[in-house]
């Protein structure tokens, strides 16, 4: 019997999935046993801001099967409007790390797609230090520009061929939701969307302490580390999010979060 449907909350347009780690992993882990596609993607305030302003991204985003709490302010507004009750976010880099030691345990393959392949070549070898056992089926690296159609699927044909059950993307967003997006009905597999994940256990970048997490300061960590490329993003959607869902509590009808048609947009 198939599971019931995670249950989505509207968050400025977006249907979030009020789930909570564990059980986003387990949904990931019963997919690849059973290779079944799953939409996966850990949203943190720049995706939902994104959403807002696109209606074509936003209707993928509502068009994926798990669209997970990545960040501290994501979780907040879920709780907030909603009730979730939800203690702990769903944060990418963790619930990467969750399903590859449960994916090690099943001997699950696992893809890697996207980044470079430096990148990949060291994520490789530290997740596969990390969890003993854990098989990389396959590794391909972005092309930092948009797939053709005829490319997209001979990604999913070589991501079949590898015998994969669980495929990691790191594009980074809004580029990886439109790609698990677009791939899902080609790959039998969960598509997961984790984004800050490869460099992270690529150790190519450093963690936020868990203080500065928990109090949902990842944002100034990682506006430190990348002033540049990040200031306008966090100094300027920070904000604007906290005041749209502050109207959102006060009965303002934010966009609806109903999913609807929308064409591929494939990414390399």
């Amino acid at each position: 019997m198939s599971p019931s449907p995670v249950p989505r909350r509207n968050v400025l347009g977006v249907g979030i999935s009020a789930v909570d780690a564990p059980t986003a992993a387990g949904r990931i882990l019963e997919a690849a046993r059973s290779k079944t596609p799953l939409g996966v993607s850990a949203l943190a305030v720049h995706a939902v801001t994104v959403a807002r302003g696109d209606p074509a991204y936003r209707a993928r985003l509502n068009g994926l099967d798990l669209a997970v709490p990545d960040g501290q302010p994501v979780r907040w507004a879920l709780n907030l409007l909603h009730a979730a009750g939800l203690g702990e976010r769903v944060y990418g880099p963790f619930l990467m790390r969750s399903v590859c030691a449960g994916a090690a345990l099943e001997g699950l393959p696992v893809y890697l797609f996207g980044t470079t392949q430096a990148t990949l070549e060291r994520l490789s070898a530290n997740l596969a230090a990390a969890h003993p056992g854990l098989k990389i089926a396959g590794i391909r690296a972005s092309r930092f520009r948009r797939a053709s159609e005829d490319e997209a699927r001979r990604d999913a044909r070589d991501i079949e061929a590898s015998g994969a059950r669980i495929v990691f993307c790191g594009l980074g967003c809004p580029r990886q939701e439109a790609w698990v997006h677009a791939m899902r009905p080609w790959v039998s597999a969960p598509l997961v969307g984790v984004g800050a994940a490869f460099p992270l256990w690529a150790r190519e970048r450093s963690m936020a302490p868990a203080w500065m997490q928990d109090r949902g300061l990842e944002w100034l960590y990682r506006l430190l580390q990348e002033p540049g490329r990040l200031a306008g993003r966090y100094l300027v959607q920070g904000p604007g999010f906290f005041a749209g869902v502050a109207l959102q509590k006060l009965g303002r009808r934010p966009p609806d979060d109903a999913p609807s048609p929308v064409a591929p947009d494939y990414w390399g």
